[in-house]
């Protein structure tokens, strides 16, 4: 079923607007709430095509959280005994615990321009983040669930995995938004690991995977020099392999290897 749109959609902002109530229907499915989790932040909302179907799940209270102040307002419009529950600001700037005090998803038809800086900020308050479903660019979505030894496995993928079962659930064509986008798209959901330890200090990992992207060309013994001198290196493991063909668990060994050697 289409949809029609009562907001203008703004290039600047990456809006695409869905426009397929059974896509939208199958995104809001895929929050499970299985974590005990009540909150639910929907970034980017638009006009409401997601907000819509949120609402009517009873279990959830929902945020509604938009930088776009022709969207705010069209949301007080149509939602107008839940003011509270509608936000303008930039996700990637809000104090996100002043909104919640407890454990809270997300979903959203994410703005493509700044889908991988949203995960980024997941990341970085996973331990109140438990699930997240949201809406990317096929191609990002593939690199990003996709796994060692493809050529589009890269640091969120070796990130989102090691603390997130990462699924890409299905794809869309360009028609299913208004206006359509050149790329097709595609739904992510990202459960949280339950009683998960990471094994390696967290920093160090982090350092250590964006030092062996930073130039996956190279091998390893080359890319993580940038992190212990090559001749400390002798005996490491993976030093003839690039960045991308190894798991999440071969940069937490690999951590605390060069760990040990920079004592």
């Amino acid at each position: 079923m289409a949809i029609q749109h009562p907001v203008r959609a703004k290039k600047h902002l990456g809006q695409h607007f869905l426009n397929d109530l059974d896509a939208a229907q199958s995104i809001v499915d895929a929050l499970s709430g299985h974590d005990g989790y009540r909150d639910v932040l929907e970034i980017g909302p638009g006009t409401g095509v997601l907000s819509d179907l949120l609402f009517h799940r009873t279990e959830f209270s929902t945020v509604l959280l938009d930088i776009d102040k022709e969207s705010i307002e069209h949301l007080h419009k149509k939602y107008p005994g839940r003011a509270g529950q509608i936000v303008e600001a930039d996700f990637l700037k809000v104090n996100l615990n002043d909104m919640f005090s407890g454990q809270f998803a997300i979903i959203g038809n994410f703005p493509y321009n700044i889908s991988s800086q949203i995960l980024f900020r997941v990341l970085e308050m996973r331990e109140r983040i438990p699930e997240v479903v949201g809406m990317f660019q096929k191609e990002v979505a593939e690199r990003i669930a996709s796994g060692p030894g493809n050529r589009d496995y890269g640091i969120l993928s070796v990130f989102m995995q090691a603390y997130y079962r990462t699924e890409l659930l299905f794809t869309l064509p360009e028609s299913a938004f208004t206006p359509p986008p050149k790329v097709k798209s595609a739904v992510l959901r990202f459960e949280r690991k339950e009683n998960f330890t990471l094994g390696c200090d967290q920093a160090a990992f982090f350092r250590t995977v964006k030092a062996a992207f930073n130039q996956r060309r190279k091998t390893l013994r080359n890319a993580l020099s940038v992190l212990l001198p090559k001749d400390k290196m002798e005996g490491l493991p993976f030093l003839e392999r690039r960045a991308e063909t190894l798991r999440w668990e071969d940069y937490v060994m690999l951590t605390n290897l060069i760990l040990d050697r920079m004592v």
